[in-house]
Formats: C-alpha cells, structure tokens, sequence
C-alpha cells in the first residue's frame, strides 16, 4: 500500500503541533490513507519540538527533528523530505492555513499519474492590508525575477517520490523549494485552495522578512539582477550622451559657464548606478562565497526516537549500521 508523507516546518509553533497532528491523522485515517508525519522543529525557542515529541510517544506515524538554531524554512522543507519514507509527499504549513481537506484530491490526482500537484490559492484569506501589499510586492519581484508567475503559488504541494530525490541530489546550499518544483519539470497538476484562518499564534512573516525572502531566493533562482547591472551601465552613458552634447553646445555658442548644477546630477546618478551595481555583485559573491563554503543547509541536534538512521548532527541521513 502506498504511503504519503506530510512535511511540517515549524518554528515557534507549539500551539499548533498537537491540533494539526490531531486533525490530518483524523482527515487521512478517515480517507484510508496510510501516512507519516514529519515534523521540524526550525531552532524554535518555545517548547515546539517538546510538542512534537509528545505527538511521537501518541502516534507511531509520527517523527520529527529539531535544528541546532534558526536555519529557515527553506532548510527545514528540504530536512523533512530527507526523512521522508513515503511514496509521495505533501509539504504544507503547520498551523493548517494549507487546509488539509484538499490532501484527498492531491492524493487521487497523484494515483492518476500526477507527479506534481501544485497547490494554487484562490483566496488568501484574512490578511491585514500591510501584509496584503508586502505579499503582493513579494510575488510580483519574484515572478519577474524567475519568470514564473508566483502570485498564486505556494509551498503546499505534493511530490511523487522521484520528484524529491531529484530536489535532495541538488547539489546547491542556497534553494527555493517553491520554484525548483516548477523549474524540474515533471507532469504536473493543480489544485485550489482557500488559505484558511490561524487558530493558534501569528503569522511570522513581516514585510522586511519577506522582501529579504525575495531577494535571497531571487538571487539564488535568477541572474536577472546582474544584467540590470548592465542596463543600468547602458542608461548611465546615454545619460553622459546626451549631457556632453549639451555641453559641447553651449560651448560652441558661449554660455559654457552654467553647468555645475548638470555636472552634480550626473555624477550622482552615475554613482547611484554603480553602488547599486556594487551592491547586487557583491550579493552574488556573497552567494558564490556560501557555495564554495560547502556548510550543510541545516544541523539537526534532537530527532523523536522513532527516526531510524544517524541523524544527529548531521545534515544527510545515513543508514543505519
């Protein structure tokens, strides 16, 4: 019998674990599907990965692992689908604003042969207008940035098993679990959903959080940002066109003496355009230094005690000896 696997990144989430625990084994048991959970615990600091564990001694099918800090919620999607055992599995949010009556049609689109199924939000929900905009601002940078339209797109998605030993072989540090699920292809199918009320706790993403998501992701999916390096050099010299031939013009006809005023202004965008440029190479540096580096994405320091294999400590699983 095929088995699903539901990834669960979670950070600062103890009100959350027991409840979405408790409502997924309800919703799968009652649609005869046979699961596991996996949770992890993102170097929370309140008593998330104690939660997980309790949830473990209540139910076999669950496990989880906790990180030594703060890694990020890409590093924790990409450590729960490492213990993953499944034959296809669902990434989503803990605190169930992915509602999990969509799981059955996942599940049924997968049988059929999907080996994507991407979850597609139809309503975002309530939100306050602040986080509307800084989403929205989020979705459009990135779409641009990858070509991809992410304005509706979303972690929650299910993988056929060979989907994610394809994404765990990359060997890049640097990930974004959301566009490399579109970028390796594969048959893929849609879903819709409502993004669905918190019962516990707050969203941890404010506007700063999400537009430094969008750059780190953008710069680790997209090389786009460089060539606007070149066009702004492109606008910069047509700038210094046309400004040298009005000089030359006012020479030649006398009125050479104002000037300082243009001269100001075209060396403060000319400096503006390269501080900028020096900004967005130097983040891709930054990004070639952390490859070239070689860290794991993330350390895991507890696992539940039904997680078999040398975990601890390590990024990768091994088997057990």
């Amino acid at each position: 019998m095929a088995v699903l696997s539901i990834v669960l990144p979670a950070y600062n989430e103890e009100q959350n674990i027991a409840n979405t625990a408790s409502v997924l084994d309800q919703a799968l048991t009652e649609q005869g599907i046979d699961y596991e959970m996996v949770f992890i615990s993102d170097g929370s600091r309140d008593g998330t990965f104690q939660e997980i564990q309790k949830a473990a001694a209540e139910n076999s099918r669950i496990k989880g692992a906790e990180f030594s800090r703060n890694f990020g919620k890409e590093a924790g999607i990409f450590a729960g689908l490492e213990l993953t055992t499944g034959d296809a599995v669902i990434v989503m949010d803990c605190d169930l604003q992915h509602p999990p009556a969509v799981i059955p049609r996942m599940w049924e689109l997968w049988q059929q042969g999907a080996e994507v199924v991407e979850g597609i939000k139809s309503n975002r929900g309530k939100e306050s207008l602040a986080h509307k905009l800084s989403a929205g601002l989020f979705y459009r940078i990135m779409s641009k940035l990858i070509k991809m339209d992410m304005n509706a797109s979303s972690d929650f998605k299910l993988l056929d098993r060979k989907v994610v030993d394809v994404l765990l072989a990359l060997p890049e540090r640097n990930t974004f679990f959301r566009a490399l699920s579109f970028w390796a292809g594969f048959r893929t199918e849609t879903v819709q959903y409502e993004v669905q009320e918190r019962q516990f706790g707050q969203s941890k993403w404010s506007f700063w959080s999400l537009m430094k998501y969008a750059i780190s992701n953008a710069t680790s999916f997209s090389t786009l940002p460089l060539q606007m390096v070149t066009v702004m050099g492109v606008i910069s010299i047509l700038f210094s066109v046309i400004l040298a031939i009005q000089t030359l013009v006012k020479f030649l006809t006398g009125t050479a003496v104002e000037g300082f005023t243009t001269v100001i202004l075209l060396i403060l965008i000319i400096g503006g355009f390269l501080m900028l440029s020096l900004g967005i190479i130097g983040h891709y540096i930054a990004r070639i230094y952390e490859e070239v580096k070689g860290r794991p994405k993330y350390i895991i320091s507890r696992v539940t005690g039904n997680v078999h294999g040398d975990v601890a400590g390590a990024w990768k699983r091994r088997p057990s000896r």
